[in-house]
């Protein structure tokens, strides 16, 4: 039996994939949490097999828990739900060891068979998300400029993101032209954006 733990925000979405699961002979699912926060905890109670996770949930993202998660029980596998269009978010699981991805618009029954080849150590990653993850490549910017830039998009304005930073505005507003300029966008929203899209903030 595979244990599973299941780890998505979205309520309609979890219980979809929880009923999907449920419905394997051989999985079970031993946990569902909606914040990248609780997996750590969940897992350590429950010791699933392999972890399901959307890459973007509040408290901590999918891919900053699913590295603490491979750091406390190493036994326990990853499989990163994603969309298409995260290209960047991709890579950056790629680089912490993540091996394994399911795109969220596949069809209902490639779940289970992901999750027991996740199960068993094997790759899962599909053709033209890895091809869009080299197409686009590492993220240009550095990580004080994502930090920057992912205030800004919470609507921060440059005084209030230095304040939080210990920056000075000056140093915020250079960060944020730097941003702008490496993404290839037309103002701090445009680079908010692009970024977002791609996965790099």
């Amino acid at each position: 039996m595979i244990r599973v733990l299941l780890a998505e925000d979205m309520h309609m979405i979890r219980a979809a994939l929880s009923a999907l699961l449920r419905l394997e002979p051989d999985i079970d699912v031993v946990a569902e949490v909606v914040r990248g926060d609780r997996i750590v905890p969940e897992a350590l109670r429950t010791r699933p097999d392999v972890a399901v996770v959307d890459i973007d949930l509040p408290g901590v993202d999918g891919i900053t828990a699913s590295a603490e998660l491979r750091k406390t029980l190493p036994g326990c596998r990853i499989l990163i739900l994603t969309a298409m269009g995260q290209p960047g978010q991709v890579r950056r699981a790629l680089a912490e060891g993540i091996e394994a991805f399911l795109v969220k618009d596949a069809p209902g029954d490639h779940l289970a068979e992901a999750v027991r080849r996740t199960a068993q150590g094997l790759r899962v990653l599909d053709p033209e998300l890895v091809a869009a993850a080299i197409e686009y490549g590492a993220s240009p910017l550095t990580p004080r400029e994502a930090t920057v830039l992912r205030e800004a998009a919470k609507g921060a304005p440059a005084e209030e993101i230095a304040g939080r930073l210990h920056l000075s505005t000056g140093t915020v507003r250079n960060y944020l032209t730097s941003a702008i300029t490496k993404t290839g966008a037309r103002n701090k929203i445009d680079a908010v954006r692009i970024a977002e899209d791609v996965g790099w903030i």
